[in-house]
C-alpha cells in the first residue's frame, strides 16, 4: 500500500505560496483572524472544487469524515460550514483573484510553444460572453430583468492551451463591447470575437495598440469598396477579398482607416459568413480558418463558466460568487499547469517536488507524475460531466427528450 503523501498534498506543492502570501499581506486578509486563515481558506475552497462538494455541509462532512489526513492536508482541525461561509462572505475576493492571475500568468508559460492547429506566431485569443440565468429572489444584486436575475461572464481564452487570460464578472445587462475597455490590448495579438463586440471606437484602439481583430459585419453596415484582393482558390470557400472604408457619419471617425472584408462559405453547412479585420498580411483562408477556431474557443468557454457557477453551494451575495470563481480559475489554472509539466519528459523530475528530497535520502519517491497527468484529465472530464448533467436537467425541466450518447456510431440520439 502506498504510504507517501497524497495527491492533494502533492498538487498544493505547485501553488505560490509566497506569493500567495504577500497577496494576503497586501489585503490584510489575516489581520484579526483567530480561525480559517488564507492559507486554510484557499485549500478547503480547492478540495471542494477537485472533489465536487455540491454544499458546506458536503464540505464539512468529507472533511470530518477523516480527520487524521487533515494535517497532511494542511488544515490544522476540522472546518464548520458556518465559519466557511461567513469567510466567503466577509474576505476579500481580490486576495484569490490576484492569486488566479499568478497561476494563469504561469501556466501559460508553459503552453507558448504548443500547436493549436494553425501556422501561425502570433498569441490568438478568443473573446466571448456567457448569460447565467438566475433565481431573482436569492441573487437580487444581479440585475437584469423584472423577473429574473442573471450574471454574464467575459471570458479572454488563450487558444494555446487554452487557458483563460481574462475574466470579469457582471451583471446581465452589461453589453458585450463594453468588456473591450477592461482588455489590455497586446501588440502582435490577434483577438477573434463575434460581432456582438463590433464598436468602431474600441476597435481602433485595438488597432492602435498594433494589435489585431477578427470579428464578423453586421448586416446594416455602411461601406464602399476601395479594393479587390484576387481570391487565390475559390474551392476553399472564398468568394471575395476586399479592403473597404467605412461610410457611416460617426463610423468613419471611429475607425478612419481602411479595413478588411472577407466573404466566405462554409463547405460544411453552406453558410455564408462575412468577416471584417484589420490584418492584411494573412491570407482569408487563415481569417476564416481563425473564426472557426474561435467555434471551439466558444464551447470551451461555455463549459467552463457553467462548471464554474452551476455548483451553487458557497452563497449567493456578490463577494461569495466572486471568491467561488476566482477559486476555481486558480484550481483550473493549478491542475492545467500541472498537468502539462508531469507531461514533459524534461519537466517531469521538476514536477515531482518529492524527487529533490529522495536523491538527498529523506524521502521516498512518489508517483507524481502519472498521478499529475490523471489529476488534470479528471478534473476537465468531471467539469464536462457536470455540464452534461446540467444540460439534460434543463432539458427533463422543459419536457423534452434529453440527448444521449451512442457509442455504437457515436452519434447523438433521443431518448423517448
Amino acid at each position: 500500500m502506498y504510504a507517501g503523501r497524497t495527491l492533494f498534498s502533492q498538487i498544493m506543492d505547485f501553488v505560490p505560496w509566497t506569493s500567495f502570501n504577500r497577496i494576503v499581506t497586501k489585503y490584510r486578509g489575516d489581520v484579526g483572524v483567530r480561525m480559517l486563515r488564507c492559507t486554510e481558506h484557499f485549500r478547503v475552497m480547492a478540495f471542494a472544487q477537485v472533489t465536487y462538494r455540491e454544499s458546506l455541509r458536503d464540505i464539512e462532512a468529507c472533511l470530518g469524515a477523516q480527520p487524521s489526513k487533515l494535517c497532511s492536508m494542511g488544515l490544522r482541525e476540522p472546518v464548520a460550514r458556518s465559519t466557511l461561509a461567513d469567510a466567503n462572505e466577509v474576505r476579500d475576493w481580490r486576495i484569490w483573484s490576484d492569486l488566479a492571475a499568478v497561476l494563469i500568468k504561469r501556466a501559460r508559460k508553459l503552453y507558448l510553444k504548443d500547436d493549436f492547429g494553425l501556422d501561425l506566431a502570433n498569441t490568438v485569443y478568443a473573446l466571448d460572453s456567457t448569460t447565467i440565468d438566475l433565481c431573482l429572489s436569492l441573487f437580487p444584486w444581479a440585475d437584469f430583468r423584472s423577473t429574473k436575475s442573471a450574471v454574464k461572464m467575459h471570458t479572454l481564452l488563450d487558444l494555446r492551451g487554452p487557458i483563460p487570460s481574462f475574466f470579469h464578472i457582471s451583471d446581465g445587462k452589461m453589453g458585450d463591447a463594453l468588456a473591450l475597455d477592461l482588455i489590455t490590448p497586446e501588440a502582435g495579438a490577434i483577438y477573434v470575437m463575434d460581432r456582438g463586440y463590433v464598436d468602431f471606437q474600441r476597435l481602433y484602439v485595438i488597432h492602435q495598440a498594433g494589435a489585431f481583430f477578427v470579428t464578423r459585419t453586421k448586416v446594416n453596415m455602411k461601406y464602399h469598396r476601395v479594393y479587390s484582393h484576387p481570391a487565390s482558390d475559390k474551392t476553399t470557400g472564398v468568394s471575395s477579398d476586399q479592403s473597404i472604408a467605412l461610410d457611416g457619419f460617426y463610423t468613419k471617425q471611429d475607425y478612419p482607416q481602411h479595413l478588411r472584408r472577407v466573404s466566405f462559405c462554409d463547405p460544411e453547412t453552406g453558410k455564408r459568413l462575412v468577416f471584417l479585420t484589420n490584418n492584411f498580411t494573412l491570407t482569408a483562408e487563415m481569417i476564416a480558418a481563425l473564426y472557426k477556431k474561435r467555434w471551439a474557443a466558444e464551447l470551451c468557454i461555455s463549459a467552463r463558466v457553467r462548471a464554474i457557477l452551476s455548483a451553487d453551494w458557497s452563497g449567493r451575495s456578490r463577494c461569495t460568487d466572486r471568491v467561488h470563481s476566482s477559486c476555481t480559475r486558480s484550481v483550473r489554472s493549478t491542475a492545467t499547469g500541472t498537468r502539462q509539466r508531469a507531461s514533459t519528459p524534461s519537466e517531469r523530475c521538476a514536477a515531482s517536488p518529492d524527487r529533490a528530497r529522495w536523491r538527498r535520502g529523506t524521502r521516498r519517491p512518489s508517483p507524481a507524475p502519472q498521478l499529475l497527468v490523471a489529476f488534470g484529465e479528471l478534473v476537465e472530464r468531471g467539469a464536462a460531466l457536470r455540464l452534461r448533467v446540467a444540460l439534460v436537467s434543463e432539458q427533463v425541466l422543459q419536457r423534452q427528450p434529453p440527448l444521449v450518447a451512442d457509442h455504437t456510431h457515436g452519434q447523438r440520439a433521443a431518448v423517448d
